[in-house]
């Protein structure tokens, strides 16, 4: 008989971890080894989410038994193991062919993006353990386990994506980021280095307002950043946004003398494209009272006088 919340016998039975009564419930006829309560959770989600590794066990010997039924936010049994902890109950359920661990939950998030958002390194190893892991798989606004990985800094996980050369590390958000721009955004050196490691990757791919990771760094005066990603072969640091602003116009603008010196230092930097509205990198200098940006500027400019 269900109780208010509709859980059954097995439900709690396999959520308190008690063995013997799950064998006996599952040798009656008329137990129905799915039936799932008020919030959608079935009796192998509740063994899962609570680390009954035993009852898990029971549950997937049984043919009648489908893994993949989601709860009312969409999460299987493989999320309620990974956002509970429960580890050997998560191999148990990864170990069983019939798991689909791609299955997305009510927001779009795969179980490798719930441990990748939770910072649970050893589920996200597990997960990637298999080889039908689709790592690509992005939520409702566009975030990929990479990009959210990134985005907290979890080093160790990033790197451990980056491994699988499945992954594309150049998809971008609904903002049209990709992780490297959002490392770089951060200000993340380590991040910028890993992802710069990755052959595929294309750092130059703008964002919705036409800004490169670049620029952005440029922007916020990210000097570790900036140095990276000018060492990337074959970048052009003269991009503009859809303003027309190229990273050094936003580096003057902003009075970051680091970046300015920085970009400056590249042969190919021109100092003197103007923007959409005709205003040179010198001119948001001078407009912002960065005194030590406009004295690099000019120097720089006379020293090797550049036509636009």
């Amino acid at each position: 008989m269900d109780d208010n919340c509709k859980r059954t016998p097995l439900s709690f039975a396999a959520g308190k971890g008690d063995e013997a009564a799950v064998k006996l419930l599952l040798e009656q006829k008329d137990v129905d080894p799915n039936m799932a309560d008020a919030r959608g959770q079935t009796p192998l989600s509740w063994a899962a989410s609570s680390g009954r590794d035993g009852v898990v066990k029971q549950l997937l010997g049984r043919k009648d038994v489908d893994p993949n039924l989601a709860d009312n936010s969409g999460q299987t049994p493989v999320f309620w193991a990974i956002i509970r902890v429960h580890y050997r109950a998560l191999k148990l359920l990864l170990e069983c062919g019939e798991v689909n661990p791609n299955i997305t939950d009510n927001h779009g998030q795969t179980p490798l993006f719930c441990a990748a958002e939770r910072g649970r390194y050893q589920a996200a190893q597990l997960l990637l353990e298999r080889e039908d892991i689709a790592p690509n798989i992005a939520n409702i606004v566009g975030d990929t386990p990479l990009m959210i990985g990134v985005k907290y800094k979890s080093h160790e996980l990033v790197k451990l994506i980056l491994r699988r050369e499945d992954v594309n590390p150049n998809i971008t958000d609904k903002f049209h980021y990709t992780p490297l721009h959002c490392a770089a955004l951060l200000g993340d050196d380590e991040a910028v280095k890993l992802l710069l490691e990755r052959a595929d990757i294309t750092p130059g791919i703008p964002s919705n307002c036409g800004q490169t990771p670049l620029s952005s760094a440029a922007r916020y005066g990210h000097d570790g950043v900036v140095e990276l990603l000018l060492g990337w072969q074959n970048f052009n640091p003269n991009i503009a946004d859809k303003d027309g602003r190229t990273p050094l116009s936003w580096a003057a603008a902003s009075g970051h003398d680091g970046v300015v010196q920085l970009l400056l230092a590249r042969q190919d930097v021109n100092p003197s494209i103007p923007d959409n509205d005709g205003r040179t990198p010198l001119w948001w200098a001078t407009f912002s009272g960065s005194a030590g940006t406009v004295n690099l500027l000019q120097a720089a400019m006379s020293a090797n006088p550049i036509e636009v």
